[in-house]
């Protein structure tokens, strides 16, 4: 195996994360004939089959996917090489890959247009999910370089720096009955259906301990993975729901939903920047880490003033 090249390792990588020859050439600018061709060289200097290929249909086999925890490694070593030698040459050049759970969606391209302007020789890419075990999945393999979330589970080896803070708020459509009441209990959610994310989505997590700590437990009426779609429900008049402020601003100002100021609210949860405890970050890295520590704070202070001015129209 020593004639393997980190092009063949970077190949195959991409062809077991889409499990699709098509989908990794599109991802990696390549044709679909290299991208098999590259599997193929890989293959022969291993001396095993690394994929089973029934059709369109891809898979590791077992060898493959042994194969693929070391051929992860290897790349991650050099990746973290990379940054190490970047750091000598003081470059502000190069790839910069920030995961970001889906809410993050709703501040942070302001935060990256500022980044860009400052920084225009860093290529900047975003890998964005609603899952956060894919997240961190990917901060494990060093698919990405930084990541936007909650506070990540204690169990993995990363490190976080909480930069802003993440406020959560119960919204409904306006002249729902809760919008004369002033400052409401929260006991009154149990008349009234409540619309939740699913279950191990961050805003969800969070709504269940503010709930348990209150030992309240009203009737959700949806789960749905989609704040776009409960957004659209709430509107709709099918019930109450918590999301992230984030999420809610535009429809907020615009008079489409309106938050309900129950009693402790809104509940606040911070923003971190998370990254693997041990590792070398790039110099494009520690710039944007710098832009998110010491302005986005204010930035998005300064959303949420904007919204909380917003007229008050449907009470």
């Amino acid at each position: 195996m020593r004639r393997v090249t980190f092009r063949q390792l970077r190949v195959f990588t991409e062809v077991a994360r889409q499990l699709s020859f098509s989908r990794a050439a599109e991802a990696l600018h390549l044709t679909p004939p290299a991208v098999t061709m590259q599997v193929k060289e890989l293959e022969g200097h291993v001396g095993l089959p690394l994929f089973e290929r029934q059709g369109r249909q891809v898979q590791l086999t077992m060898a493959g996917e042994y194969f693929l925890v070391y051929a992860k490694r290897l790349m991650s070593t050099l990746k973290d090489a990379e940054n190490v030698m970047a750091r000598f040459k003081r470059a502000d050049t190069g790839v910069l890959t920030i995961g970001m759970l889906s809410t993050a969606g709703y501040f942070l391209p302001a935060l990256l247009a500022r980044f860009r302007a400052e920084h225009p020789g860093v290529d900047v890419r975003l890998d964005v999910t609603r899952d956060l075990t894919k997240l961190l999945d990917r901060l494990h393999s060093n698919e990405i370089d930084l990541a936007v979330m909650g506070r990540p589970p204690k169990e993995y080896a990363l490190r976080s720096e909480p930069f802003a803070g993440h406020p959560m708020v119960f919204v409904c459509p306006p002249g729902h009955p809760l919008l004369g009441v002033g400052h409401p209990p929260l006991e009154a959610l149990v008349h009234y259906p409540l619309i939740a994310r699913e279950l191990g989505a961050e805003v969800r997590h969070a709504l269940d301990a503010y709930l348990r700590d209150r030992r309240l437990a009203p009737r959700i009426a949806m789960e749905i993975p989609s704040n776009e779609t409960i957004k659209a429900s709430v509107m709709a008049g099918l019930g109450i729901a918590f999301l992230s402020l984030h999420a809610v601003a535009a429809e907020v100002r615009a008079g489409l939903l309106r938050v309900v100021e129950f009693e402790d609210t809104p509940v606040m949860r911070t923003w971190n920047l998370v990254y693997q405890a041990s590792k070398v970050l790039s110099p494009a890295a520690e710039a944007f880490r710098y832009l998110l520590m010491e302005h986005s704070e204010t930035l998005i202070a300064e959303q949420h003033l904007a919204l909380l001015r917003a007229p008050a129209t449907g009470a």
